[in-house]
């Protein structure tokens, strides 16, 4: 029934027509929410990477302090004499 409703209604030029331009209406609406929708995941990806650069650097930093500080008292007390503070 639905079937030979739908087929007389679109035997109409009209009809064709208006179910063409809202077909159309409906692929470029999807299109945007789809783009939106990836628009926002790439901020968030943009927005770990950043963060996960950010903590490497802090890391890094941290690092590299270590690296320098003094191994025992003795030489705690050397760099102390020495003005190393």
């Amino acid at each position: 029934m639905w079937g030979g409703l739908l087929t007389g209604v679109l035997a109409r030029p009209w009809a064709r027509r208006a179910a063409t331009i809202s077909l159309v209406a409906l692929t470029i609406t999807l299109f945007l929410l789809n783009l939106r929708k990836a628009g926002e995941r790439a901020g968030r990806a943009a927005e770990r990477l950043d963060m996960l650069e950010r903590r490497n650097a802090i890391q890094r930093r941290m690092l590299e302090v270590a690296a320098r500080r003094p191994r025992d008292r003795n030489a705690l007390l050397e760099r102390l004499r020495g003005g190393g503070f």
